[in-house]
C-alpha cells in the first residue's frame, strides 16, 4: 500500500476520543498540561520552555502545534463517565516521508491526573492505527534521554529502541538534547496492536480525573 496522509478527522477508543486540534482547544489544553512535571520530562524544550500563562501558552501553541509542514496535532479527550469530553492531553502524527513510507508520532503530553491510566494507551492505539491503516510501514516515537517515565511507557508499547541520536535538539535552556530514539514497522504492527488491546482490557472504565492539577511554575 501506497501511503497518504490522513485525513484529519475524530477518532473514538474505548477511553477517549481524540480530534483535530484547534485553536479553540488552546484554554482547556493549558490547563491540562501547563504544569512544571509534563516540561520537566523534556516536552516543549524542557523546563524552561514552560509558558507562564495562557497568553504565553497561546503563543506557544501557534508554533509548537503549527500545521503549516503537513504535521496533524490532536487534542485528547475522556470518552465517557463524569468527565467526558474533557481534555487530559495531545499527541501529534507528523513528519511524513510518504516514499519512505515514514511517520512520527510525538509531540505528547498528558495532564498528570491520567498518568498511569488508560489514556496514552488508548491514545497510541488509536494515533497507531491512524498510520499504518494509511499506508506506513514505520512509525517512529521518540524521548529526551533523559526522561526515564517516557521512554518506559513508550517501551511498554512494543516499540523498538533504536539507539541515541546525540547532540538533536536544543533546548529551551540552550543544551543540546540527546534523543532516545524507538519505532514500530508495519511487520510488528498487528502483534502490538494485540498486546495493546489486551493491556485496555485490565483498565477499568471509563477513566476519571482525580483530585485538582499542581500548581503551575
Amino acid at each position: 500500500m501506497t501511503a497518504r496522509v490522513p485525513e484529519p478527522a475524530v477518532h473514538v477508543g474505548r477511553f477517549v476520543r481524540i480530534e483535530p486540534l484547534t485553536e479553540a482547544d488552546f484554554g482547556e489544553l493549558y490547563e491540562a498540561i501547563v504544569h512544571p512535571e509534563v516540561f520537566a520530562g523534556g516536552y516543549g524544550g524542557g523546563p524552561e520552555g514552560l509558558p507562564h500563562d495562557i497568553d504565553g501558552f497561546r503563543r506557544f501553541a501557534a508554533g509548537y502545534f503549527s500545521t503549516a509542514s503537513g504535521n496533524q496535532p490532536y487534542v485528547v479527550r475522556l470518552h465517557g463517565g463524569a468527565d467526558d469530553g474533557r481534555v487530559v492531553g495531545t499527541s501529534t502524527l507528523g513528519d511524513f516521508d510518504l516514499p519512505s513510507e515514514h511517520a512520527h508520532l510525538g509531540w505528547t503530553a498528558y495532564d498528570p491526573r491520567v498518568w498511569g491510566t488508560a489514556v496514552n494507551v488508548d491514545t497510541k492505539l488509536l494515533m497507531l492505527a491512524l498510520a499504518f491503516d494509511n499506508g506506513f510501514g514505520r512509525v517512529k516515537i521518540q524521548a529526551d534521554e533523559r526522561n526515564a517515565r517516557s521512554r518506559a511507557a513508550i517501551a511498554k508499547l512494543g516499540a523498538t529502541f533504536e539507539g541515541l541520536v546525540r547532540r538533536d535538539k536544543r533546548r529551551a535552556d540552550g543544551t543540546w538534547r540527546t534523543t532516545a530514539l524507538f519505532s514500530i514497522i508495519v511487520e510488528e504492527w498487528p502483534q502490538v496492536r494485540a498486546a495493546l488491546e489486551a493491556r485496555l482490557e485490565t483498565y477499568p472504565a471509563p477513566v476519571v480525573t482525580a483530585g485538582e492539577t499542581t500548581d503551575r511554575a
